[in-house]
């Protein structure tokens, strides 16, 4: 399966994570995923893997 969320290297030296399905920044609550440093990026992106597939496990 491909991974849904992907880290991607902003211009400034910061790290985005953004959504496969749309090509865009992804986002968690109101809040877009943008601006972080990549550990952090990292910890995101893995955790909006795991929920996807929890929600596609349950069809929801």
């Amino acid at each position: 399966m491909t991974q849904r969320y992907k880290l991607c290297r902003e211009p400034a030296g910061t790290w985005a994570v953004n959504d496969a399905l749309t090509g865009r920044p992804a986002e968690m609550g109101s809040r877009t995923i943008v601006g972080m440093n990549q550990q952090d990026a990292e910890e995101i992106a893995d955790l909006l893997g795991k929920l996807d597939a929890q929600r596609r496990e349950t069809g929801s």
